[in-house]
């Protein structure tokens, strides 16, 4: 695929700008990269959802994404949004809050796969959930 070089130029300055904030280029930006076409929406999606305008404010934003990046086992996610929230404001027990629901529900999703086919092994019969 031809490369656009004006996409090129932008995303070489946001690596550069991820760069100086973080310290580091995370590995998703690096491999991203390599396809501007890709990375360039993906990059403003990231933006908006994470610090765009919206009724979360960005500590309450990136300790969502604590939360997530804990309920999916994003190790390096982990690192990075804890140390967005910090800079946010975020204190230690909030940090720490966020992890415990991300676990919490990481949990509980298991529990509700596996129970239901330990009822369906078992005989057990749920009751219906009322789905209005």
């Amino acid at each position: 695929m031809k490369e656009d070089p004006e996409q090129r130029e932008r995303t070489d300055r946001i690596i550069e700008a991820i760069r100086r904030e973080y310290g580091f280029v995370p590995v998703v930006n690096q491999v991203l990269s390599t396809r501007p076409d890709l990375f360039l929406p993906l990059s403003a999606a990231s933006r908006a959802v994470l610090e765009g305008d919206g009724d979360l404010d960005r500590k309450q934003r990136y300790l969502c994404a604590i939360s997530a990046a804990t309920a999916v086992g994003g190790e390096y996610c982990i690192d990075v949004q804890t140390r967005h929230a910090i800079a946010a404001g975020a204190t230690k027990d909030e940090v720490l809050e966020a992890m415990l629901i991300g676990s919490h529900m990481a949990m509980t999703r298991s529990q509700s796969y596996a129970l239901r086919k330990y009822a369906e092994n078992f005989g057990i019969e749920l009751e219906p959930i009322d789905e209005k």
